[in-house]
């Protein structure tokens, strides 16, 4: 059983619950399946907090699928991103001519995702689309395009299903909150 509750002693709320997750995982795979019928796609997870929401998604696409890794950046323990993205794991294989799509935890300000779009774009994929988890409408500093969206979430800091605070809550296996800052 995933712990619940952090050293702090404090409890997530749950704003997302397992079921309504799975459900709408479901739903987004038959959309990128239905969008990308008879290509291979390149799926680029984007650690470290989207892994489980990567693993579980791919398992439900019913197409050839390459499972690529990139490692980055913005918010080393902090709640808020600072907008300067560090490339801790690089893609090794080569993306020109691929079907390629990023799975992204979570689209906060947008500024993480646009530089890792921006360095994909340079590899010469022969398409690129973007797949996040969540996204907050409300924090965005730049436009970026994110063609599935599984929730539109408020400015609630969130954790579980791959996302942490600190290192902790990644396992829970519901998008939660904290609801008093720490």
């Amino acid at each position: 059983m995933p712990t619940s509750k952090h050293e702090s002693g404090k409890s997530p709320k749950v704003l997302i619950p397992e079921v309504k997750l799975q459900a709408r995982l479901t739903e987004l795979a038959h959309e990128i399946a239905a969008d990308y019928r008879g290509k291979e796609i390149t799926a680029i997870c984007i650690l470290k907090g989207s892994f489980i929401f990567f693993a579980d998604i791919i398992r439900k696409l019913d197409q050839p699928v390459v499972c690529e890794f990139l490692g980055v950046s913005s918010y080393g323990n902090r709640k808020v991103t600072s907008g300067e993205v560090k490339v801790t794991l690089d893609i090794n294989e080569p993306l020109e001519g691929k079907h390629v799509i990023v799975f992204e935890d979570i689209v906060d300000s947008g500024l993480t995702l646009s530089y890792i779009l921006n360095m994909i774009k340079t590899r010469q994929p022969a398409s690129l689309r973007c797949c996040s988890l969540l996204m907050k409408p409300d924090s965005m500093k730049v436009d970026v395009d994110v063609d599935y969206v599984g929730f539109k979430i408020g400015n609630e800091f969130v954790i579980g299903y791959g996302l942490d605070y600190a290192g902790a809550y990644r396992g829970l296996p519901y998008i939660g909150y904290l609801e008093h800052d720490h």
